[in-house]
């Protein structure tokens, strides 16, 4: 019994520390995209008309 514990603890953290890497390159990746869009709109500040 104990041993079925333990496989489901593993797994759960196995797959814990999955979805925190996926996470964080998600992450990275949106705030890399904002930054570059960011840097775009100022370069481009006075073409811009309201």
């Amino acid at each position: 019994m104990g041993e079925k514990a333990y496989k489901a603890m593993n797994a759960t953290g196995v797959s814990n520390i999955i979805i925190g890497i996926v996470t964080l390159v998600f992450g990275i990746t949106v705030g890399v995209l904002c930054i570059v869009n960011g840097s775009c709109l100022l370069k481009n500040k006075s073409k811009i008309t309201f």
